[in-house]
């Protein structure tokens, strides 16, 4: 069973067929994309892949992506979760995006309060990392303030729309959390 999250202005649910719209809204827009790693979106059909990448990832426990809904609205904002998930290793990697029209508003701090949690208490992680690229202020900027330590550069990491781009690698451990 998929596991929903709530949060005071959030939900925090399972992406479904119906949320390909929602999907593709985020990543058809180059101002979510730009430091994504992943090519924009063309045609709603690839957005319908991605919910099906969602939903085969959390079935193999190799991840588990939520739909970030605001309470109260139809339709997702943007989808949050755990990619790279090793049970045995007791690790997962966390990726975010919200669409450009909810920036700023404090949606992502709220989600990724609720996801960590789950991560280290329910999924029995030791150790979330993420991946960043230098380039993406607000994001390197959340994850510090959200008790991330910076363990480095991996230098040209990402090869995004036809260039190589450096990304920081940060880390949350179970016992350093606030």
């Amino acid at each position: 069973m998929f596991p929903v999250l709530e949060t005071e202005r959030l939900r925090l649910r399972e992406i479904t067929k119906e949320d390909a719209e929602g999907i593709f809204a985020c990543f058809s827009n180059e101002a979510v994309t730009r430091y994504y790693g992943e090519e924009t979106l063309q045609q709603i059909e690839q957005a319908e892949k991605f919910v099906d990448f969602f939903a085969k990832s959390f079935e193999a426990k190799r991840g588990i992506r939520w739909g970030i809904e605001v309470k109260r609205t139809k339709g997702i904002i943007g989808t949050i979760g755990f990619n790279g998930w090793s049970p045995k290793h007791r690790k997962a990697e966390i990726g975010y995006e919200i669409h450009p029209d909810y920036w700023r508003k404090g949606y992502t701090t709220e989600a990724l309060s609720k996801v960590l949690p789950y991560g280290f208490d329910v999924m029995g992680l030791s150790r979330i990392g993420a991946i960043v690229f230098i380039e993406n202020e607000a994001s390197n900027n959340l994850l510090i303030k959200l008790g991330f330590k910076k363990e480095g550069v991996l230098r040209e990491n990402i090869y995004h729309n036809g260039a190589s781009h450096d990304t920081n690698v940060y880390s949350i451990l179970k016992n350093e959390r606030r």
